[in-house]
């Protein structure tokens, strides 16, 4: 690290000072990061790996992508934030990319291609004991200690290493020359297909920004003000230590949330708003947030209420239907046709219901809800739900509702998880393994299900919610936190009421998720729901 930290040094003053190889020190210092992290055994090092150097990391993309946008570069900065987080996620949607055109062009080398990356996704979501195992056998010179990562290690990067020579051969070949590389604005610019995306870059030197893609026309910019990036830590801090120290039901917790959501309005809702009409971008179009740092932790979706002279209060959502996104790329890919199940279908969808009653007192109303919907749900409930049965159920059904606990692990991403019968957990890890392309909507009703870990990193995105996503869920309903256990089968109701009863032609129904989501919670709000209960919903994708 010693060099990266003399590349990161460089970048910064060259940056301070504007000197002419600012660009030269920051692509250094990207590609030596790349290094240092890519080569390590399995997500779980990746991770530790990237948290002892986070700080680094983080403010080494947002510093320059700030210094893009201050020299008028704002494809340049949105390339860069795009590559610079979700390390994790981007290596492994790297192991599942399409190999479609290089199949027409060289299926043999296509195949091997296929097969490698098979092998590194293997390993890379494999998980290594940290005790240290003996040699079979005891005293000679054979006894001792091994280092049980060392043949991983090795495999891993004869793997990677494999891996590099045959893409260099893919990019030899005919309109291949881009294959894996980076993705460039052009590519990038079709997540704002159907309404734009708002990126907060959160910056800590130099100046934070707000930019806004649209597909059509050239990125907004919005300047922010000094105090931008303090203002910004000190809602999240607020926001998490209120959290912490009442119940989300109690008063003190409500007037907290309230005072998030109004300064928040003032810091980022009241820009973006004004810019959505200059822009002539229409009320209730459909919105992306694509957040860094903090704001990853924020709920950008609710902010307000917004000022008005009828004096009817209205937030964010009563204007736009809001989703988020880990990255662009996450989103260009949850948009892409569905497999045999027949995702595009105007037919509704097949239903996977998995719920643990016994361990939630209001879980049953809200299992009655699912199971007299007018679609063909399968239960999974109680003892029924094991991992082993629930992933098979994925497979097999386009929708899929949970009803169970959600659980974090401090300083351990990979170990969140929804628990089923026992208190068995289906983590995180495990949900990334699963493969299903024909899967187009899940309800994860559970706690912190959107929520990171304590000690992980914001830009990785590692929670459930993104990780139902990565495995082929186009859209995700999540939580930002911890549940009041009372009452979703009201939301729920509406929800599905409203989704499935759409009138949308040629609109798949995961794709009426965000809406459905919002007019069920604006109608939860209007009953006079706590204000905890309504913002805590978010949907991510398509």
């Amino acid at each position: 690290m010693a060099r990266f930290g003399l590349s990161r040094l460089w970048a910064e003053t060259a940056h301070g000072f504007r000197h002419p190889s600012v660009t030269t020190a920051y692509e250094k210092a990207f590609s030596l990061i790349q290094d240092y992290f890519f080569y390590s055994p399995t997500l779980e090092t990746q991770h530790s790996r990237l948290v002892s150097v986070h700080v680094f990391v983080g403010d080494l993309t947002s510093e320059y992508a700030s210094y893009q946008v201050d020299t008028g570069q704002l494809n340049r900065a949105i390339e860069t934030l795009e590559r610079g987080r979700a390390l994790l996620w981007s290596e492994m949607r790297s192991f599942r990319t399409s190999t479609d055109r290089l199949a027409a062009v060289d299926l043999a080398l296509a195949e091997e291609f296929v097969a490698i990356n098979s092998k590194l996704e293997q390993v890379t979501t494999s998980i290594v004991p940290y005790e240290i195992t003996q040699r079979e056998g005891s005293g000679g010179e054979g006894s001792g200690r091994l280092d049980p990562f060392g043949p991983v290690v090795e495999m891993r990067q004869k793997l990677v290493d494999d891996r590099v020579k045959l893409i260099s051969r893919i990019r030899a070949l005919p309109d291949l020359d881009n294959f894996l590389k980076p993705p460039l604005f052009d590519t990038l610019r079709s997540a704002a297909l159907r309404g734009p995306v708002i990126i907060i870059n959160h910056c800590k030197r130099f100046p934070s920004d707000i930019l806004i893609l649209f597909y059509a026309s050239p990125p907004s910019h919005i300047t922010t003000t000094d105090d931008f990036y303090d203002r910004a830590l000190q809602l999240g801090d607020r926001l998490v230590k209120d959290r912490r120290k009442y119940s989300l039901e109690s008063k003190q917790y409500q007037k907290a949330l309230r005072s998030v959501l109004k300064d928040l309005y003032e810091l980022v809702g009241r820009p973006v708003v004004e810019e959505f009409r200059k822009m002539k971008i229409e009320e209730q179009s459909r919105v992306w947030w694509c957040p860094t740092s903090v704001f990853c932790h924020l709920p950008l979706h609710a902010m307000g209420p917004i000022p008005s002279d009828d004096g009817v209060k209205r937030y964010f959502s009563d204007l736009y239907i809001s989703s988020y996104t880990p990255t662009l790329s996450a989103l260009i890919e949850s948009r892409k046709s569905a497999g045999s199940l027949g995702g595009q279908s105007s037919s509704k969808p097949s239903i996977l219901l998995v719920a643990q009653p016994e361990s939630l007192r209001y879980a049953i109303p809200e299992i009655w809800t699912i199971q007299r919907l007018d679609a063909t749900v399968t239960s999974l409930i109680s003892k029924e739900a094991t991992p082993r049965s629930v992933v098979e159920g994925l497979r097999n059904h386009q929708f899929s509702h949970f009803v169970c606990h959600g659980n974090l692990e401090r300083g351990k991403p990979l170990d969140a998880s929804l628990r089923l019968y026992g208190g068995e957990p289906l983590t995180l890890l495990d949900i990334v393994r699963s493969r299903l392309p024909s899967a187009e909507f899940a309800f994860l009703s559970a706690c912190h299900t959107a929520e990171l870990t304590e000690e992980s990193i914001d830009d990785e995105a590692l929670h459930l919610t993104a990780a139902m996503q990565y495995c082929g869920f186009r859209s995700v309903v999540g939580t930002m936190w911890a549940m009041i256990d009372q009452g979703g089968e009201t939301l729920i109701q509406d929800f599905y009421k409203i989704l499935l009863s759409s009138d949308e032609p040629g609109v798949p129904y995961h794709e009426r998720s965000a809406r459905a989501l919002r007019d069920a919670v604006r109608n939860l709000r209007r009953e006079g729901a706590s204000l905890e209960r309504w913002v805590n919903y978010v949907h991510y994708g398509a």
